[in-house]
């Protein structure tokens, strides 16, 4: 059986889902014979009629990238601002349509890949503005951001326990990269340090730090499980 509210596997005899904690309706009726309002058999999505969809969205983006080359090849005789536009696009379908060709979500293999590409995108609008501002701003902060939420994800996806611990942490480290990316900021375009990020950190260490609090105590961490499904 599966629970109707988050899909997870039920085992015989349980009484309520160990993921969300939803209750299980009660089994029996006047007749006496056990019913359940839970499928035995998880649905089962159409793939004809996804992979329909995705390719019709693949179709629509590549038309969308011919057209725009064609405008800049037939105006300026180059590829102009059309190679922004092209690897935008494309950055969109690895992003948000990519993983719909498969299954399951493998955050350890998608995350990774949107930000090498977010990466790479970025450095093709650097090189194209002819700036210098990759190497000591961009790449950098694309690099961490992406190492932090790939390893937060993948602890919120495979750890069980403690999760309102990784979530006070992630808060706080957002704070910290808040902080760095000002950093690279100020080394980069000279620009004022200290000038936004203390807010930030502030912020999001108070925030972070409630729920480090909160998973120490048993009624709100009680609380924040039921409300959050963390």
């Amino acid at each position: 059986m599966y629970c109707v509210r988050c899909g997870v596997r039920l085992s015989d005899g349980e009484k309520e889902c160990p993921l969300c904690h939803t209750p299980l309706p009660e089994t029996g009726g006047d007749s006496g014979s056990s019913y359940t309002a839970y499928s035995d058999r998880f649905p089962k999505e159409r793939d004809s009629e996804k992979y329909l969809a995705l390719g019709l969205v693949t179709a629509g983006m590549i038309a969308a990238c011919l057209i725009c080359l064609i405008i800049c090849l037939t105006t300026y005789g180059r590829v102009s601002w059309s190679g922004t536009v092209m690897l935008g696009i494309a950055f969109s379908w690895i992003v948000l349509v990519l993983p719909f060709f498969f299954r399951k979500w493998y955050p350890l293999i998608f995350l990774p890949v949107d930000f090498a590409a977010a990466a790479g995108y970025l450095l093709y609008i650097c090189l194209w503005l002819g700036q210098h501002w990759y190497l000591s701003f961009a790449f950098p902060l694309t690099l961490i951001t992406g190492a932090l939420t790939v390893g937060t994800v993948s602890m919120l996806r495979y750890i069980k326990k403690g999760r309102i611990f990784i979530v006070g942490g992630l808060l706080i480290a957002i704070g910290s990269l808040c902080m760095l990316a000002e950093f690279f900021q100020h080394i980069t375009f000279s620009t004022g340090m200290f000038v936004w990020s203390l807010y930030c950190v502030a912020f999001f260490s108070a925030v972070g730090l409630f729920f480090i609090i909160s998973a120490i105590i048993p009624p709100m961490r009680a609380f924040l499980e039921r409300k959050f499904f963390i």
